[in-house]
């Protein structure tokens, strides 16, 4: 009896260990984060569903400064200047307009790409891996609500820059999704405009304005 006892306060002792570890990893990589003016990211974005037979790869890139950022992906531009998100559909030719609602953003924005696991996770210390030389390191995190749709996420960080290469989220139906990064930029010129919707020059393009809110 006292043996199982001690397994167990051994076995917690070193959860506990990983869990800090994973923590104060995270913290290193939020932190060196948020010390650049801002990022911009070109990535792989991988969809694998085995029960259907799915797997579909795209890439895409974001600029990100503080909470605003301009993603291009699947053919399509989104722009969030802090208030308003625009989406562009150039093949469409429209463009829709919608207030942003922090209470209805359940989802990892890219806003929140590089700090969403700041918040509502618990973290484990998982496999450590050589990828081109590099020393990833991977955390995996598990949601603390016990009703969310995500099953896990899992980080790899790069433990020299303390940048996220990539990230594997698998949701409760088994569905993975993967973002790996191929360059991760910071602190480059960027325009004043960037950031900024000209809604005139899409009017003048033909784009139909379509405002929800």
């Amino acid at each position: 009896m006292k043996k199982l006892v001690i397994a167990c306060i051994l076995l917690g002792t070193v959860f506990s260990l990983q869990a800090q570890n994973a923590k104060s990893l995270l913290n290193e990589v939020s932190n060196k984060v948020k010390s650049y003016d801002n990022i911009n990211i070109s990535f792989k974005y991988t969809l694998n569903n085995k029960k259907e037979n799915v797997k579909q790869e795209t890439r895409g890139d974001v600029t990100l400064q503080n909470d605003k950022y301009v993603l291009n992906w699947l053919g399509i531009s989104r722009i969030f200047d802090g208030s308003n998100i625009y989406t562009i559909v150039p093949e469409d030719e429209e463009v829709t307009i919608s207030k942003y609602n922090p209470k209805d953003d359940k989802e990892i924005t890219p806003s929140k790409m590089l700090t969403f696991y700041e918040k509502g996770y618990t973290y484990k210390i998982d496999v450590e891996q050589t990828v081109k030389g590099r020393k990833i390191q991977f955390v995996k995190l598990i949601p603390i609500d016990t009703n969310a749709e995500i099953k896990d996420i899992i980080l790899g960080i790069d433990k020299q820059t303390k940048h996220i290469y990539k990230l594997i989220q698998t949701d409760a139906n088994g569905t993975q999704y993967t973002v790996t990064v191929n360059s991760f930029k910071t602190n480059q010129p960027v325009s004043k405009t960037l950031f900024t919707f000209n809604k005139a020059k899409y009017e003048g393009e033909g784009y139909y304005i379509n405002q929800l809110d």
